[in-house]
């Protein structure tokens, strides 16, 4: 189910809850979501939707892939500078992201993983993990 997006930036500071398989529904309203609002976004965390669980969804070539309880394992001592945008804010903000990132999560079958992403998408789950800690570009 697509859900509203949340603009209330008091609530989007709140550090999320781990996601469990309860949190299963979420996920996927998540992902439904994200495809609804894919001309605008490329990703979206579940406190974004009115969810504060540890949920992010990206977009890889058009299609949704959601990581539950997403951390980070490693990361290039190299930052870059650049500006982003969020579907909850208005207008876009410098930040500074690593260059490529190993990220641990489980999937939608809460099987463990891990995956390393560089560039562009590791932007976008950098983005999206700060959402479940609470950061605001």
């Amino acid at each position: 189910m697509v859900r509203q997006i949340v603009r209330d930036t008091m609530f989007l500071m709140r550090k999320s809850q781990p996601a469990t398989k309860a949190d299963l529904p979420i996920a996927k309203d998540l992902a439904d979501t994200l495809m609804a609002y894919q001309e605008d976004c490329v990703g979206l965390a579940a406190n974004m939707i009115g969810q504060s669980k540890s949920i992010i969804a990206i977009s890889l070539g058009g299609i949704p892939v959601v990581m539950m309880n997403p951390r980070l394992c490693a990361h290039s001592q190299e930052q870059y500078e650049t500006e982003e945008g969020c579907l909850s804010l208005t207008g876009v903000r410098s930040v500074k992201r690593y260059r490529w990132i190993e990220v641990s999560y489980q999937d939608m079958r809460l099987r463990p993983c891990k995956a390393t992403y560089h560039d562009y998408v590791a932007e976008i789950i950098q983005h999206e993990i700060d959402h479940c800690n609470g950061i605001l570009i």
